[in-house]
């Protein structure tokens, strides 16, 4: 809830996430190699912790499996807290 009161930036979240290759295993609600953002959505509705989570999941590039494949998500191509923070909030809001 506490999510959809914050004020998101969907076009620079949109520009974000194509500029960081997001958009070439994400999509906003078709599965792709990764899950749609209405999925992961729907898995952090409600935890307190979704923000933080997902902020440390796309700025450290953890390991993911793909197809049993395991390789590093790509990290993010910013390092402006606030850009990070609004692409991690559109995700959310989705």
């Amino acid at each position: 809830l506490a999510v959809h009161a914050q004020a998101v930036d969907v076009a620079a979240a949109e520009a974000l996430a194509k500029k960081s290759n997001c958009t070439k295993c994400h999509s906003v609600d078709k599965k792709k190699d990764g899950p749609p953002y209405k999925e992961t959505a729907a898995k952090y509705k409600g935890k307190p912790d979704a923000e933080a989570k997902l902020i440390k999941h796309v700025t450290t590039g953890p390991k993911i499996k793909i197809d049993g494949v395991e390789e590093e998500h790509q990290i993010v191509k910013t390092k402006d807290d606030a850009e990070i923070l609004n692409l991690v909030r559109y995700v959310l809001s989705r």
